[in-house]
């Protein structure tokens, strides 16, 4: 189901309409003794695609439906261009909705389907027939729309969804892990064509996903969410290259977790001294959480290293490698100055020149 207003809104008026801002102000919402939204503050800005990323359970679905009104906050308002929603029914939103299941009706067509909402507001024929081929012709089935959603394959009948979604022109575009239960080639294709028809329309986007490729690859910024906070918002390099936190940190991407020692605003790791981003106690035991491309490895047959695994990925090779006191690193190096580094080889591992960020030590 799509909820929607019931204005009209040709497809020229909407791609020159600028999205509308959204705000979620302290937003609560418990569950019993489960706190999935806790005091949640959100500024998303019109036309912006934002992702929601986390765990399941960390409330990313709860934050997307309580803009869209299909569960309504304990406490805290939800905010559309500055007007207070938060009591707001779903179907007053002006909101479209793209669910992981695809939730077409079988026994309408595909034009049909993407027309229902308008069909649902007595739009005239004529109207409702021209949406549904402009909205076809956007997601790339023009031709598919005298078919049954079971002659469509399962990416084809997302694109459908979405298209019923945009058919009636909503302010705000909201998809709940729309791609999970496609498979990864047509996963790809599918987030590249969501992303393509959201620039063209300059719609506000609100993405719920647990894949961190997702998020990364199609988002103007990620909110990063942990038991209903956001940890922390950014665009998807920063988040990558700057995160805010230990948990951010490991959550996106892959993180090496290696013994270090701090002394002042340094930390001591792999027999080598680095700077440090972020907090960190002035002295102690820690944790250096290093990406495998910011580790150097380079064969040594005095090194204390040895090269267990390598997996080509075509330009990059990924070094899995065994260090003293049983720790495990992985080593992303250039695939044309790796030869030498194969399983068995002698290596030494040292972190590149950059800051290191830094978690308590595991006790």
């Amino acid at each position: 189901m799509t909820a929607v207003s019931a204005r009209s809104t040709g497809p020229d008026e909407l791609r020159e309409r600028p999205g509308v801002p959204i705000r979620l102000e302290q937003l609560t919402r418990r569950y019993g003794s489960v706190v999935a939204l806790d005091r949640l503050d959100l500024d998303i800005s019109g036309g912006e695609f934002l992702a929601l990323l986390g765990p399941s359970g960390c409330g990313k679905t709860t934050a997307l439906r309580a803009i869209a009104g299909f569960d309504r906050p304990d406490e805290g308002r939800v905010l559309l261009d500055g007007r207070d929603i938060t009591g707001t029914p779903a179907n007053k939103r002006d909101m479209g909705m793209v669910f992981q299941a695809y939730s077409l009706f079988p026994n309408l067509t595909v034009a049909d389907n993407v027309a229902f909402g308008l069909r649902v507001r007595r739009r005239g024929r004529a109207e409702r027939s021209g949406r549904a081929r402009e909205l076809l012709e956007l997601v790339g089935l023009a031709d598919r729309g005298d078919r049954y959603p079971h002659q469509l394959s399962g990416g084809q009948q997302q694109r459908v969804a979405l298209a019923r979604a945009l058919a009636v022109a909503p302010q705000v575009l909201l998809l709940d892990e729309p791609l999970s239960a496609l498979d990864a080639r047509v996963r790809v294709q599918l987030r590249e064509e969501i992303r393509r028809i959201q620039l063209e329309l300059g719609i506000t986007t609100v993405f719920v996903t647990h894949d961190q490729a997702e998020a990364l690859s199609v988002a103007d910024r990620v909110g990063v969410m942990r038991e209903g906070r956001l940890e922390q918002v950014a665009s998807p390099d920063e988040l990558y290259e700057r995160p805010a936190t230990a948990f951010v940190a490991e959550f996106v991407g892959t993180m090496n977790r290696i013994p270090a020692t701090m002394t002042g605003r340094e930390v001591e790791l792999l027999g080598t001294r680095r700077p440090v981003t972020g907090s960190a106690p002035e002295h102690g035991a820690v944790v250096a959480l290093v990406r495998p491309e910011a580790l150097l490895a380079h064969a040594d047959p005095q090194g204390s290293g040895r090269v267990i695994t390598r997996t080509f990925s075509g330009a990059v090779t990924r070094l899995a490698i065994a260090l003293p006191d049983d720790i495990e690193v992985r080593v992303d190096v250039a695939s044309a100055a790796s030869a030498d580094l194969t399983p068995g080889t002698a290596v030494t591992v040292a972190p590149a020149e950059r800051p290191v960020l830094v978690a308590p030590a595991e006790t």
